[in-house]
């Protein structure tokens, strides 16, 4: 049998076809000059090929020392290829258990953050983990990650700080999902609540009352307002117009000009700002446009309501408003207080309140039978729901009940 027929220069300038080197070991040249080895055997009664790489990577001295160990794979009964695959199966389990929790997680946020519209919530994704899970498991291997590990991350915030110790477990829940996707462990998710953690720790509503948001109360509404409007700060401004149109803080907070429409007294804020995903149209009530255009004096960049650094203003400067005025209230509970006026003093529907807070409302059915937003009646809510605010109340009682016709 003739062997090593081929030469160094054979490899380069040989054209299209299959080009024996003797004892099982080709040359595989294509029409695109696109050159490999190939090694060729027969197993069992059956021809098998298996590559051993470029030509123009592996010189020829080298793929007939690869083709000799393939060969005495052969002679022991071994499969060379089945070999190379259990070989490369295993240097996937070894890449996998070098991943640690703590790069799975970035990873985890890097593919994920987009998504997420809200800053705060990409704060306290990282700030949680961080905080309550690196120091205990951050730097073991993902694959590693049992019950005992997560137990140990969530245990003991799990009575006294519930909802974020019932957060933190999601989150971790989450990113061990994403390493087994990504074939980084195997098994069952030990921090999978239904059916596991919940037989280990008692359910979070029997351990802590609902953290709801601190609110106003509604008959109190007035006298708060009274107070907003003598202070003349933008935060002051943004807060009031916040409470008039019943929005969410990151929604006033990124509002733009570009955004506003005061012909048509209206304020369209786009998908990306929203909860929902969705772009969501605000009717504006005469004081809210007053509000408006009063800004528009101060105007300083595209936001309606300017901040430092050509930005708009920060979420902590509403808070920090409640502060100074000694409010122990939220600033998303004034969405709650809105609701409460909305459904116990007037007789609008009760849908046409949850669109005017931007929820969804119904099922998908109801939804797609559903061709408009309710715009006007929002409207007129809206300015019902501003006139209230301006009026004081009367011994903890409000002075009139909004009727939907009169509105």
């Amino acid at each position: 049998m003739t062997i090593e027929r081929l030469k160094p220069l054979d490899v380069q300038r040989l054209g299209p076809g299959r080009h024996a080197d003797g004892r099982g070991l080709y040359l595989d040249v294509t029409n695109g000059n696109g050159r490999g080895w190939v090694f060729r055997y027969q197993l069992n009664g059956r021809e098998r090929y298996m590559g051993l790489g470029s030509a123009h990577d592996i010189p020829l001295k080298l793929a007939r020392q690869l083709a000799a160990k393939a060969r005495e794979l052969r002679a022991q009964g071994i499969d060379p290829i089945d070999q190379k695959h259990a070989a490369r199966a295993t240097q996937r389990v070894d890449q996998a258990r070098a991943v640690t929790f703590k790069e799975c997680a970035e990873q985890y946020i890097a593919a994920h953050e987009a998504s997420w519209r809200n800053a705060k919530h990409r704060y306290q994704w990282k700030a949680s983990l961080a905080s309550y899970v690196y120091p205990a498991i951050g730097g073991l291997p993902v694959q590693a990650i049992d019950t005992a590990m997560v137990l140990k991350c969530i245990r003991p915030l799990w009575h006294d700080r519930t909802e974020t110790a019932s957060r933190v477990r999601g989150r971790i829940e989450l990113i061990l999902d994403y390493a087994k996707a990504h074939e980084y462990r195997t098994g069952e998710n030990p921090a999978r609540w239904r059916g596991h953690i919940d037989k280990l720790l008692p359910k979070p509503e029997k351990v802590a009352a609902p953290d709801h948001h601190a609110a106003l109360a509604y008959a109190d509404i007035g006298a708060f307002m009274a107070d907003l409007r003598e202070r003349n700060s933008s935060s002051a401004r943004a807060l009031e117009f916040l409470i008039l149109t019943a929005a969410r803080t990151a929604e006033v907070t990124g509002a733009k000009w570009d955004e506003i429409d005061l012909a048509a007294k209206m304020w369209t804020v786009p998908g990306e700002r929203m909860k929902a995903g969705k772009e969501h149209r605000v009717p504006l009530s005469d004081r809210a446009v007053d509000i408006l255009q009063f800004m528009h004096g101060r105007c300083e960049n595209e936001f309606v309501f300017p901040g430092a650094r050509g930005a708009g203003l920060s979420a902590q400067a509403l808070a920090s408003m409640l502060q100074v005025m000694g409010k122990a209230v939220t600033v998303h509970g004034f969405r709650s207080t809105f609701r409460d006026w909305a459904a116990e003093r007037t007789s609008f529907p009760s849908e046409i309140a949850e669109m005017a807070l931007a929820h969804t409302v119904g099922d998908k059915v109801e939804a797609a039978y559903r061709r408009t937003d309710m715009f006007e009646k929002r409207r007129k809510l809206a300015q019902a729901w501003a006139d209230y605010c301006s009026k004081p109340a009367t011994n903890g009682q409000v002075i009139n009940v909004v009727p939907l016709k009169q509105a």
